[in-house]
C-alpha cells in the first residue's frame, strides 16, 4: 500500500473537523428539540433560581387541595392556598420548598408537611444564541444548562470558524450582547475541537443573560498550481500554508512549493511575502503557488 500524500491527509482531517463537531453535539444531545425554547423538562433542578413567569408544580401528600400549578408573578410572588401570598422569586427551588414547609408549620397547619416543589415550565431565565447556527435566537434556560446542550438546540453550521464566544452579560440583559472586547471577566472563548476531543473543561456552564456567539470563518484565497484554486473559509486558527494548500487539493505536479508567495494587506497596503509550508496564514491572504522551473 502506498504512502498517503501529506496534502491529502491534511485536507481529509480539515474537511471532517467541523461536521464531526456537529455530529458530536447531536449525539450527546440526541432527542433535544425546538420545544426547549419554551418548555424544559419537568424534573426539579435543586439549584435553579426561581424567577417571574416560571410555573411551579407543588405536590402535597397531606392535602390534595394544596397540589397544583402556580405561576410566579412579576414581583416574584404568587397566591398559595391557606397561607396567601408567598415569595418564590430570587431563591433556589429547594430553598423555596423548605421555606414553604416552614411557613405551613409556623402557621399551625401541619407538623411535618410532605410537599415537593418542581418547575413545570422554565420561563424566567434566557440565553441568546447568535452567529453561524441553524436556529439562532433566545432559548430558555432549564436549570443546569451547559454549552454542549445549547449548541445541540441551535445546531452549528460548517461556516463557523470553530470558536464559540460566550458573553456573560448578567441577568438584566434584555437581548443578545455581542463581544466588543477581550475583558476576561465577561467573555469566555471555547474551541469546539477541544469539545470534540473530550476536553470537558471547555463545556462551560451557562448563566441567565448569556449570549453564545459563533463567528463566521474568515476567507483565504489559493491560486496558481493547485488542483482546485478558489476562495476557502479558514477552518481553524493557526492554519498553516500547507493546510491552506490542502483545502485546494494540494499542489499540482508542476507546483513549486519552495517558491510560494502570499499577498497580504499590511497597514492598508498590499505586501508580497515569501512563504514556507509551515508559516501561518492570515484572513484575507492570497496564496499563490508558482509553476516549477524545469
Amino acid at each position: 500500500m502506498g504512502l498517503e500524500n501529506p496534502f491529502t491527509r491534511v485536507a481529509r482531517t480539515l474537511g471532517s473537523a467541523l461536521p464531526a463537531v456537529a455530529a458530536l453535539l447531536l449525539m450527546v444531545m440526541a432527542g433535544a428539540t425546538a420545544d426547549a425554547q419554551t418548555t424544559a423538562p419537568s424534573a426539579a433542578v435543586t439549584d435553579y433560581v426561581v424567577g417571574p413567569k416560571d410555573v411551579l408544580m407543588i405536590t402535597s401528600y397531606d392535602q390534595s387541595d394544596l397540589t397544583g400549578k402556580f405561576s410566579v408573578e412579576a414581583d416574584g410572588t404568587f397566591t398559595y392556598p391557606m397561607i396567601g401570598r408567598v415569595k418564590a422569586g430570587g431563591v433556589t427551588l429547594r430553598a423555596f420548598e423548605a421555606q414553604l414547609k416552614k411557613q405551613l408549620v409556623d402557621e399551625g397547619y401541619f407538623r411535618n408537611p410532605q410537599i415537593t416543589v418542581a418547575v413545570e415550565q422554565y420561563k424566567s431565565q434566557k440565553i441568546f444564541i447568535m452567529g453561524e447556527v441553524r436556529q439562532g435566537g433566545p432559548y430558555t434556560l432549564s436549570g443546569d444548562t451547559d454549552l454542549v446542550e445549547a449548541l445541540a438546540w441551535a445546531g452549528t453550521l460548517p461556516s463557523s470558524n470553530g470558536e464559540v464566544i460566550i458573553v456573560h452579560a448578567g441577568s438584566n440583559a434584555i437581548g443578545p450582547t455581542l463581544p466588543t472586547s477581550d475583558d476576561a471577566s465577561t467573555i469566555v472563548r471555547v474551541d469546539l475541537r477541544d469539545l470534540q476531543n473530550g476536553v470537558l473543561a471547555q463545556n462551560a456552564a451557562l448563566r441567565d443573560g448569556d449570549t453564545i456567539f459563533l463567528p463566521r470563518a474568515e476567507t483565504i484565497y489559493v491560486y496558481g498550481e493547485v488542483k482546485n484554486p478558489n476562495a476557502y473559509s479558514l477552518p481553524q486558527r493557526n492554519t498553516t500554508v500547507m493546510q491552506a494548500l490542502s483545502l485546494a487539493g494540494g499542489p499540482t505536479n508542476r507546483g513549486a512549493t519552495g517558491r510560494i508567495k502570499i499577498v497580504r494587506m499590511v497597514n492598508g497596503q498590499k505586501k508580497e511575502i515569501s512563504a514556507k509550508l509551515t508559516d501561518l496564514v492570515q484572513p484575507g491572504d492570497v496564496i499563490s503557488v508558482p509553476e516549477r522551473i524545469l
